[in-house]
């Protein structure tokens, strides 16, 4: 009896998704629980799995669009797993070639999702690649340097020339390199692109900006660290400082924790705050819920565990809705000033960005301070200039004096 593989519903609004990756391929047998195919959809990827163990036949190729409900593969689960082949001692490898063996099987058994992920859709055999994580495990970093480090090919999605004679300023550059590579929009690139236009096109964006003495924070957070690593198994860094701000920052100035949908002014009384975290595959913004009620301690963990799971492709969908204020920190990339834009129907956004030791008059003399710009991007049809300003105030003010904000740490 066949199976058939459907693809499940991912979660509101989807309609449909595209094959990723096939983790298994046609021909193989599979599984009950192991993962065929990763369905990469406008806001998340979701691994697919068998329900039953049998011999799969795919229907769908990488790729593909599909729609979800859609068969894209049959499990016969009256196949038979095949039978171990016996090595004789004749055909048994060298013992210096068996441990090399041994040693790449092992790493390719533990390769984490995103490693699994661009290996497979590379089409790269793990075992060729030297790793240098622990226990000679591979990261990402090893298959980008061996994906560099290779001879580059001109493939079906890359522009071809046709019909005359390259001119010798379109000559391929030394090594065989293309001039560019043509290739279609993943859909979440696709959904974030249409989601900034829309922004940009029904919002009213404004920006204003502020700085920050990171002193204070920093201090703190050196005297704290330790301690705080200990008892919560999570070390404190500074997003948790920022949403305790943008907390109370929003408690002072309401109507940025708003949105308008219509002709209706929506105000939120409760603090859901997103927090931007960048991706291989584009930027997402998971929800802290309740941020009003969590602890450091809280915040942190969660954090963490939204970071890893976006990585790896792992987060649910469920976990990017609803939220009523984002903060996104471009410094982590080392950006010294920038203009976020909104992420709608929010009415504001903070941006955060690199700490730098700049000269500023603090009581009229000039000291070397380790300073941070803020920028706010709001909707002004919501917002006005005066509540702005007052918010991004408050979060300075929050910032460089973060005593009450430490009270449960």
């Amino acid at each position: 009896m066949s199976i058939e593989v459907k693809i499940p519903p991912v979660g509101e609004s989807i309609s449909s998704g595209v094959v990723s990756v096939w983790h298994k391929k046609s021909g193989e047998y599979v599984e009950a629980g192991e993962a065929l195919l990763t369905l990469e959809t406008d806001k998340v990827s979701t691994e697919i799995t068998a329900e039953k163990a049998g011999l799969l036949e795919t229907k769908a190729e990488e790729g593909q669009e599909v729609q979800i409900g859609e068969v894209v593969a049959l499990i016969d689960d009256q196949a038979t797993p095949p039978a171990k082949a016996k090595t004789t001692a004749r055909n048994e490898p060298a013992p210096a070639a068996k441990k090399v063996a041994e040693k790449r099987s092992a790493n390719a058994d533990v390769l984490s999702p995103a490693v699994r992920r661009m290996t497979t859709e590379e089409k790269i055999d793990p075992a060729r690649i030297s790793g240098t994580g622990k226990g000679g495990r591979l990261t990402k970093g090893d298959v980008i340097s061996h994906l560099q480090a290779a001879p580059q090919t001109l493939t079906d999605d890359q522009e071809k020339p046709r019909g005359r004679k390259q001119p010798a300023s379109e000559e391929p550059a030394a090594g065989g390199h293309e001039r560019f590579t043509r290739k279609k929009m993943s859909p979440l690139r696709r959904k974030i692109a249409a989601q900034l236009v829309m922004a940009q096109q029904t919002a009213a964006i404004l920006t204003t900006f502020n700085e920050c003495d990171m002193s204070e924070v920093m201090a703190l957070r050196k005297k704290a660290q330790e301690k705080f690593t200990a008892d919560h198994g999570v070390k404190l860094g500074f997003m948790s400082f920022f949403i305790k701000a943008t907390v109370e920052a929003l408690k002072a100035v309401p109507a940025i924790n708003s949105r308008i949908e219509g002709d209706d002014f929506i105000l939120n009384h409760y603090y859901d705050i997103g927090v931007a975290v960048g991706t291989e595959r584009g930027l997402v913004v998971p929800v802290v819920r309740d941020a009003d009620t969590k602890t450091f301690a809280d915040l942190e963990r969660e954090i963490a565990d939204y970071a890893t799971r976006a990585r790896d492709g792992k987060i649910k969908i469920e976990d990017l809705q609803g939220g009523t204020f984002t903060i996104s920190n471009g410094g982590v990339y080392g950006s010294l000033m920038g203009t976020p834009i909104l992420n709608p129907p929010q009415s504001g956004i903070l941006g955060m960005h690199a700490i730098q030791q700049r000269p500023v008059a603090v009581k009229g003399e000039v000291v070397v301070r380790p300073m941070m710009y803020l920028a706010l991007s709001y909707d002004h049809r919501a917002v006005d200039g005066k509540e702005a300003v007052t918010f991004l105030i408050k979060v300075k003010e929050a910032i460089e004096n973060p005593t009450a904000l430490l009270l449960d740490l």
